[in-house]
């Protein structure tokens, strides 16, 4: 009996023990269950926290890089680039020439005398026919004078010898002298007309010396520098002046082999009909075209050239026989890159331009010209249409310097 009671009793003290455990194991799992639930929500906070000050930092982030790159932007300097075109245009072959009057001639004495008179003046305009110079013409007066009583003389000698040879044609027909008489009377008679045609050569001479005593203008012209003066004896042969006509010029000029070629297969060369241009001494431009009249058949051995002759309008008499100057001709230029002079700079005579990458990014480049046409370099070989190189400021950047682009128009540059 007290063997179940006792039983019992730890049957109960069992059932409660497991009942009070059983209520602590729902207030721990209720306290970890709760724990979690804290921790979760730490979690979530943190979580957010995190995400907020990710946020935070990459929003500042992304604010001090812009703000970087804008201040980089702002940093950059901002310089003129063009982009290269093929263009067509042309260009002037310039050549030394030669000036001559149309016509030109020196005025000489043809006789010996003195100078009596001088009728024009240095500088003077004067027509065809004006008399310049009277040389003394005395002797010359006499030597006609002479020359003409010397042919009277000889024309009376004639009719003497006629009238003998009819005197003797008479005595023969007589039979009263032979024929041979006859003969010799008529060879005089020839004898005596061949003198006469020697006193009239000889009086005609004697006229033609008297007339040279005046020395008259061959044509319309302007009178240069006179040298003798009045009084002064004048040898045959003497240079007197110079008589100029320069209503017209004559330019010669050589151009090379290669470029005469060049000159004969241009296009449309007859639609030109050959006019050129003439540069005076002082750079300035003659107001009229000339045109090439001929060329020389033969290319000079030592030289490798052509002579060319151009002719010139001058109806202002500013082109002077003796001149110089520079005749040019134009030449076409189809598809050709034109380099500013101001984008370039040169070491070691070699050439160089900075062209700009897509970074903006400038790198120096050496180029070869063909020729200069006023500011540009005719691009030869090292460049490409379409590239971009700086305009102008080459002395303020250098190699693989970022820059802020400023694009010039092609026509711009080319003003």
């Amino acid at each position: 009996m007290l063997t179940e009671q006792l039983l019992e009793v730890l049957l109960l003290k069992h059932w409660q023990a497991r009942k009070v455990l059983r209520k602590k194991s729902i207030y721990l799992w209720r306290a970890y269950y709760n724990w979690l639930v804290k921790v979760k929500k730490l979690r979530i906070k943190l979580a957010l926290r995190i995400a907020g000050l990710s946020i935070l930092i990459f929003t500042g982030c992304r604010e001090g890089s812009q703000e970087q790159k804008a201040t980089t932007t702002s940093s950059l300097k901002e310089l003129p680039v063009v982009r290269l075109e093929p263009v067509d245009t042309f260009c002037y072959n310039e050549y030394v020439a030669e000036i001559r009057a149309k016509q030109y001639i020196e005025i000489r004495s043809r006789v010996k005398g003195f100078l009596e008179h001088i009728y024009v003046d240095e500088g003077k305009y004067v027509a065809r026919g004006t008399v310049l110079f009277h040389i003394n013409d005395a002797e010359y007066r006499a030597t006609l004078d002479r020359m003409e009583a010397n042919l009277l003389s000889a024309i009376a000698e004639k009719n003497r010898i006629e009238l003998e040879a009819e005197r003797v044609k008479r005595l023969v027909d007589s039979n009263i002298v032979s024929l041979t008489e006859l003969k010799i009377a008529q060879y005089n008679l020839e004898a005596a007309e061949a003198k006469i045609r020697q006193e009239e050569a000889n009086v005609l001479q004697a006229r033609l010396m008297l007339s040279y005593t005046d020395i008259r203008a061959p044509y319309d012209g302007f009178i240069n520098r006179i040298m003798y003066k009045i009084g002064s004896l004048i040898d045959e042969g003497n240079l007197l002046t110079t008589l100029t006509d320069n209503s017209e010029v004559l330019a010669y000029f050589n151009v090379s082999e290669k470029e005469y070629l060049e000159y004969m297969r241009e296009e449309d060369r007859e639609k030109v009909s050959h006019e050129v241009e003439i540069l005076l001494a002082d750079g300035s431009l003659h107001a009229y075209k000339g045109m090439v009249e001929t060329i020389e058949r033969e290319v000079d051995p030592t030289t490798g050239s052509l002579a060319f002759r151009a002719k010139f309008p001058n109806p202002s008499r500013i082109l002077k026989h003796g001149a110089s100057g520079k005749v040019r001709i134009a030449r076409k230029l189809k598809n050709v890159i034109l380099i500013p002079q101001t984008a370039t700079f040169d070491v070691q005579d070699r050439h160089y331009v900075f062209v700009m990458d897509s970074s903006h990014r400038l790198f120096s480049r050496q180029f070869f010209i063909q020729r200069r046409l006023g500011h540009f370099y005719v691009h030869d070989s090292g460049l490409h249409a379409g590239e971009i190189i700086l305009y102008e400021g080459v002395q303020h950047v250098r190699d693989s310097m970022q820059v802020m682009p400023r694009f010039v128009s092609w026509r711009a540059a080319a003003k």
